[in-house]
């Protein structure tokens, strides 16, 4: 154990930096080098360790955020669920208002390409250790591969939701040699490399760890199963979603929970639970930046009215005993405060990734879209009878009403991701399907949640679907010739 605690800390110390410093060329004062660290499987499983935990540790540099924290803010920050708080920043307060550009630094990517940059160095020199341990199996190997590959496929999957073409690369840098200028790829075409990496995943993933917290803090097949529905959902494959969605559902490792106090803290505060398929597992006590961000008093971002007002309705009978069991203990209705991620200092509360429940609902999402209307609508009330949802937010759309069953699936979603980093891409989804029949759906949230000042001046912008996509930050475009400003962003 000692051994992989001082790998983790080596590899991570080799592969962390992208830039030009050249600290890489020069002998480290240990001694250890690149050549001296790719010689055993237990390098191979510190490395993967450090691709863990960039989803969780803080970046080297100060100045910049952790993955989570960019991941609840691309998910939320251009929907209609959170609000900025006593804390916010002006650059969050111009991405609410719909006037971001390029220089805002929260449309930085850099976060997500240091993952991949743990990931492509694990793919690169791994497979190479089997000539120096021949105890190293194909089996492990693939394993391991299988995992960092899926690692990679959803940061990739993010920045496509978030910016739409990006760089794809998938090489390894770790010394100036290996910088490259990268034009953008199309989105389109990365996602199709995003379902041919997980694919291969899947051959290599294991089914089980042999324990719980590996099982839901690890990747295994399921995890791969359930990004690769995630991902065909976006590209509207809905029958190949509805496949990926059966594989985990068949698998019968997965239940969701009563409806009872304890809901909350096996899902989310204690974790790995019977619903979780994968979390970022805070197993080394990597303390997150969500009390900083929701929690303390100068809180950057708070719970929206909308939050209260559509989402958790309260029960016109008997609030105090009838209630949504995720209302009590998402937010604070007394001051909006966002608690799903704890409301202690330090806080380790884990990141869920995927739960049942997603699958559950893009099943239901992906039925909708192919004539299986009525079993979507058994699948949303089913959901619902478990979370104690309240007869004020139950729909009864006809099971042929696509558009009428779509908008229960996005309120229904809302309320079981309710700040998750999910709500933006959930809406985006529905509205450019069909070539953007339903971008009504975005252009009545931008009215209801930018300030009216510049609601009108919102709504002219959303309406061309360039704007959906977040500009790559100027530092991105100076450091590479070869990357174009995203369209909306050059007029």
């Amino acid at each position: 154990m000692k051994k992989i605690i001082y790998s983790i800390g080596i590899i991570m110390m080799l592969i962390m930096s992208t830039s030009c410093k050249k600290w890489l060329d020069l002998q480290p004062r240990d001694g250890i080098t690149r050549q001296g660290f790719w010689k055993t499987k237990e390098d191979i499983q510190a490395a993967v360790a450090g691709c863990y935990a960039s989803l969780l540790a803080a970046p080297p540099t100060a100045a910049d955020r952790s993955l989570t924290e960019n991941i609840f803010m691309f998910g939320e920050l251009r929907a209609d669920m959170i609000d900025a708080g006593p804390g916010s920043l002006t650059e969050e307060k111009d991405i609410f208002d719909v006037n971001i550009t390029e220089s805002n630094t929260l449309t930085s990517w850099a976060t997500f390409y240091r993952t991949i940059n743990f990931c492509n160095t694990v793919l690169d020199y791994a497979p190479a250790v089997k000539e120096n341990d021949p105890t190293l199996t194909d089996t492990q190997l693939n394993a391991y591969l299988a995992e960092v590959l899926a690692i990679r496929s959803m940061m990739y999957f993010y920045l496509v939701r978030s910016f739409r073409d990006v760089p794809l690369k998938l090489t390894s840098t770790a010394k100036d040699t290996d910088l490259e200028d990268l034009p953008k790829t199309a989105g389109a075409d990365i996602l199709n490399r995003i379902v041919a990496d997980l694919k291969k995943a899947e051959t290599g993933a294991v089914t089980t760890y042999g324990n719980t917290l590996s099982d839901k803090g690890r990747v295994t097949k399921f995890t791969v199963n359930a990004m690769l529905a995630d991902v065909y959902l976006w590209m509207d494959n809905y029958s190949a979603c509805l496949t990926e969605c059966e594989k985990i559902i068949s698998s019968q490792r997965f239940a969701l929970q009563s409806a009872s106090s304890s809901w909350y803290f096996n899902v989310f505060y204690n974790g790995s639970s019977t619903e979780t398929i994968f979390e970022f597992s805070n197993q080394t006590s990597v303390n997150s930046p969500f009390y900083s961000l929701l929690v303390q008093s100068r809180k950057r971002y708070l719970a929206s009215p909308y939050v209260a007002s559509d989402v958790y309705i309260p029960d016109d009978v008997d609030p105090d005993r009838i209630y949504d069991i995720r209302a009590d203990n998402f937010y604070r209705t007394s001051d909006f405060t966002i608690t799903k991620w704890g409301t202690e200092n330090p806080s380790f509360v884990n990141w869920q990734a995927y739960r049942l429940s997603d699958i559950l609902m893009m099943k239901a999402e992906a039925l909708t879209m192919t004539n299986g209307g009525a079993e979507a609508l058994q699948i949303i009330n089913d959901l619902r009878a478990r979370r104690n949802a309240v007869n004020a937010t139950a729909e009864t759309p006809d099971p042929t009403d696509i558009d009428g069953l779509l908008g229960y699936i996005l309120a229904e979603r809302a309320r079981e991701f309710a700040f998750e980093g999910k709500r933006w891409y959930d809406v985006l989804r529905i509205a450019k399907r069909d070539n953007y029949q339903r971008i009504n759906i975005l252009l009545n949230m931008v009215a209801q949640t930018v300030s009216p000042a510049v609601q009108q001046s919102a709504i002219a912008k959303y309406r061309d679907v360039n704007s959906h996509y977040f500009p790559i930050y100027e530092a991105e475009l100076f450091a590479d010739p070869k990357l174009v400003q995203n369209p909306f962003y050059t007029k």
